[in-house]
């Protein structure tokens, strides 16, 4: 049994690539993903917070406060580059790729 453990723990991955996102886009289309794939990470932050205050209100929550002040503070400045990106008639092109890695 321990023979068979082992191999699997030999064949296991430890790294795992995800192409999310991969191609040229409209400044309208690129906005649209980029701003979605935020709101979507605000959102489990969002989430993450609720649940730490559901059994206590003075629960620490500045992980997730932090990185969605963080992440707001991105939509800004993506907000700003795809404006410039639009007044210069440019097309963006986006190569989003989630790197995972196991963790011993």
């Amino acid at each position: 049994m321990k023979v068979a453990v082992k191999n699997e723990v030999a064949n296991t991955k430890l790294k795992q690539n995800i192409q999310l996102v991969d191609g040229v886009f409209t400044v309208s289309e690129a906005y649209d993903v980029v701003q979605s794939l935020i709101d979507e990470k605000i959102n489990f932050h969002k989430l993450q917070r609720l649940s730490l205050c559901e059994g206590s209100l003075k629960a620490n929550t500045k992980f997730p406060d932090t990185n969605i002040i963080r992440l707001e503070h991105e939509k800004l400045v993506a907000k700003k580059f795809f404006k410039q990106a639009k007044q210069k008639g440019f097309t963006i092109k986006i190569n989003g790729v989630l790197e995972i890695s196991m963790n011993e």
